[in-house]
């Protein structure tokens, strides 16, 4: 298995779906995208019905069910998006796209109605000359965050070339580029990548997308080494996913890899309400739950920030655990046991 597997032929023929799946998912298979690396593939127990690999990017009937809350820009990015290719949702930052194209196509994915070869697919040359001058008119853009799609699916070159327009704008002191391929696809993380990215000249952060410790695979591993031993520092970014990752003891081990491969946890999502997705989608009040529970087992280093990406448009806000409770007789903070103590103490 050396080749990403597309489409239900491939997926029945690798031992992934059977010739009865293959049928129930011919509407799934005809809306949304469908690719799964040989790295990836290879991670899938195809005796497991519930691998938490294989419900990332394996289809499922579940797909056809659409919840009446579910929408096809579930976070909003339509709302703010001035010229094609660019997401401006707060003053000091944007999002950049050149691309809409993935390796894989995760089954929970918020832009899976504008993503895949049948989506909106890459900026023209003059679409990308009009989103670089949409930054450069705004001297508040700080930093710029490339996404898609995945960024690192651009050639080597080409994402270079964007990282020196970039570093042309001097009020651009930031890129941030968000990615799968280091886990998904590592063999892309080489030396004329990590060179296309350091031509930017300033502060370059790699933001990496994992869900599981199995996806860090030795090649994984070896690729982030790539990006952070040529100076790049990298944060992580991770979807909270029923049957993936929703217990504490699946986190902490996630998290701590993070951490052993030099990755800073940075958020934690609550899943979006993309369309045909809510199988996957756990409650806010488990979340809550479950980062509470690795409060008290994980290192403040380890520690993500769990978000929601409010629907609409209206911006990303922390929803983790309270701690805090007023009283009668002041603040009452509760401690990683649950135990809950005055504050300031009594004298």
């Amino acid at each position: 298995m050396n080749r990403t597997l597309r489409g239900a032929d491939d997926l029945s023929a690798a031992g992934l779906l059977s010739g009865t799946d293959a049928r129930a998912l011919r509407d799934v298979l005809a809306r949304y995208a469908v690719a799964v690396t040989a790295d990836m593939a290879e991670l899938i127990d195809p005796d497991d019905p519930e691998d938490p690999i294989a419900r990332q990017f394996v289809p499922r009937v579940e797909e056809c069910t659409v919840a009446p809350q579910e929408r096809a820009d579930p976070i909003g990015d339509g709302a703010h998006a001035p010229v094609p290719g660019i997401v401006h949702r707060y003053p000091d930052r944007v999002l950049l796209k050149p691309l809409h194209i993935c390796p894989v196509y995760c089954r929970f994915c918020f832009r899976r109605e504008m993503v895949g070869p049948d989506g909106l697919g890459t900026l023209t040359d003059s679409e990308l000359e009009g989103a670089v001058a949409y930054i450069a008119r705004d001297p508040r853009i700080w930093e710029v965050v490339l996404t898609g799609g995945d960024p690192f699916a651009l050639s080597a070159r080409r994402l270079g070339l964007i990282a020196e327009r970039l570093s042309a704008i001097d009020h651009v002191r930031v890129m941030r580029i968000h990615t799968r391929v280091p886990v998904v696809k590592p063999d892309l993380v080489g030396d004329a990548l990590v060179q296309g990215l350091k031509s930017f000249g300033r502060a370059v952060f790699v933001a990496l997308h994992a869900n599981h410790p199995r996806e860090f695979t030795p090649a994984a591993r070896a690729a982030c080494a790539r990006l952070v031993d040529a100076g790049i520092p990298m944060v992580s970014q991770s979807v909270l996913l029923r049957g993936v990752n929703d217990d504490a003891a699946t986190l902490e081990a996630l998290m701590r890899t993070f951490v052993e491969n030099r990755i800073k946890p940075y958020y934690l999502h609550h899943g979006d309400l993309a369309p045909g997705t809510g199988h996957l989608r756990t409650g806010l009040a488990e979340g809550q739950d479950l980062m509470r529970a690795l409060r008290g087992r994980l290192s403040g280093l380890a520690q993500p920030t769990y978000v929601l990406d409010i629907p609409g448009g209206y911006g990303k806000v922390p929803v983790g655990p309270h701690y805090l409770r007023e009283s009668e007789d002041g603040t009452q903070v509760t401690d990683p046991n649950g135990c809950e103590h005055a504050y300031p103490p009594k004298a």
